[in-house]
Formats: C-alpha cells, structure tokens, sequence
C-alpha cells in the first residue's frame, strides 16, 4: 500500500514494552528514493531524543490507527547510538546503527535492500550493549558523505518539464513494502487550479536540494513512445487513486 509522508509523520512507533514515540521525518537516500530510516521524536520518556528507526525492525503497520510495530525495545533505543539528527547522517553513522542493531549493510548487495528488495523484519533481541566498531570492507566505507535527505527536503520543491512547470511538491508516497517513494504528490494550481499530479522519481533528470532551485522531471513517455511533458504526465495509466479517510480520522490510502 502507499502511506503519504504526511501521514507517516503522524505515526506512533509501538516496542515490544512501550511506545517510543512518534514520527517526525524520514531519511530516504537519493539514488534509490528508499525511505532508510524513519526519525522518532521520543517524547517525555526520552527527552531531548530523536533517534534513528529503520524500516527492517517493522513488524506490522495498522494505517486506520497511524501505528506501527517494531521489534525493539526501549532499553535498546534508549543506549543506542546517538546520531544527530540535526546534521547530515554519515555512513559511520549507518555504520554504527548497523552494529548495534543487527542490521545488514543495505548498500552492499544487487538490491534495494542490499540482500533483498524489501527490509525482511528483524528477530526480537535481547538489549545489547554497544560494540566496539570493527573493520569494515572498503565497498563498506568508500562513500562516507551518503546522500541521504530529509523527506521535509523534498516539499515545496518546484517540478519542472520541458514545457513549463507543472507545480510543488506537498506531499510523497511511500510504498510500505520495499519504502520505496513512488510518486510526489504536486500542487498544480499555477498551471492546473484545482488539481493534484503524481510524479514518479523514476521520471527526475535532476534533483537538487537547494529549496531555491526546482526539481527536473523529463518528459513522460506514453503508449506509441510519443511524448509531451505535462500532457504526457496527464495522460499517464500509472497514477495512484486515492481512497477517502476512514470517519474515525485515519490515513488516507492510495493504491496503483
């Protein structure tokens, strides 16, 4: 299912003891557009903590609720490595996570997810205390300034065709599978009042994120191979349709 970014920013991580708290961000890097690790603000429990989630520790999602389940515990996050989340997160950073939590190098591998297309769940453990970092292969180390960006980077940032911009950016969508953003949802009032696009990452020939500079999307090809920017984007059958909001408040869905 797709999960909009504004709704999982609303989300209350659940341990196997407690809540741990809710999201306020995501790390996705920008070669994949994969969601990496959800930021979790841990409240009154923790305070002055927001701490670094990843998608492989999700047992279960309940969207209608805006919950999701991980397997972990809060003795685990409470000594788990403190990255700060106020600056860009290194690969000695990931290094680190991955240590302490088991987690396999995602960015070792043929996959999204390194040995796999999707983050299989972790096994719950026991609380561990933290290792000392060992060796790591080069092919581990050779990217220590990885582009990992804020979901927040990508909102209000203009999207641009060949032939004129189609809008901003409000919104993303995350498969919850493989947490891989399949489209931006675009405000396209300037060219289209009154209508919302979906554009597919797969479709950017540039991303930049200077907040003053838009994002490039090329022309999308449609049936016959023909092309016409924002009319190609129009005529498109790949668009997500969207269900309404349960009367109890819950996450909007949208399917393929």
């Amino acid at each position: 299912m797709l999960r909009s970014f504004s709704d999982l920013a609303r989300c209350t991580i659940g341990a196997t003891d407690g809540d741990l708290g809710s999201v306020r961000d995501v790390y996705f890097d920008d070669g994949t557009w994969t969601v990496r690790y959800l930021v979790v603000d841990t409240g009154d429990w923790l305070p002055g903590r927001r701490v670094l989630v990843s998608p492989m520790s999700i047992r279960s999602s309940d969207p209608a609720r805006r919950t999701l389940r991980v397997a972990l515990t809060r003795t685990q996050v409470t000594h788990s490595p403190d990255v700060n989340t106020a600056k860009p997160v290194s690969r000695h950073d990931e290094i680190d996570l991955s240590h302490y939590y088991g987690y396999p190098y995602y960015w070792v591998g043929p996959y999204r997810w390194g040995v796999a297309s999707c983050p299989y769940p972790l096994p719950e453990r026991p609380p561990v205390a933290r290792p000392i970092v060992q060796e790591v292969p080069a092919r581990a180390r050779h990217n220590e300034h990885q582009h990992l960006q804020n979901g927040t980077a990508v909102l209000g940032h203009a999207i641009r065709t060949e032939d004129g911009d189609i809008g901003h950016v409000e919104d993303v969508l995350v498969d919850d599978e493989a947490w891989a953003i399949r489209y931006m949802v675009v405000d396209a009032k300037n060219w289209w009042p009154g209508k919302k696009v979906f554009v597919s990452p797969e479709w950017l020939t540039q991303a930049t994120w200077d907040e003053s500079m838009p994002l490039s999307c090329i022309a999308l090809a449609v049936a016959g191979g023909s092309s016409c920017g924002r009319t190609a984007i129009l005529s498109s059958e790949h668009r997500p349709t969207v269900a309404p909001r349960s009367p109890a408040g819950g996450a909007t869905q949208y399917r393929c």
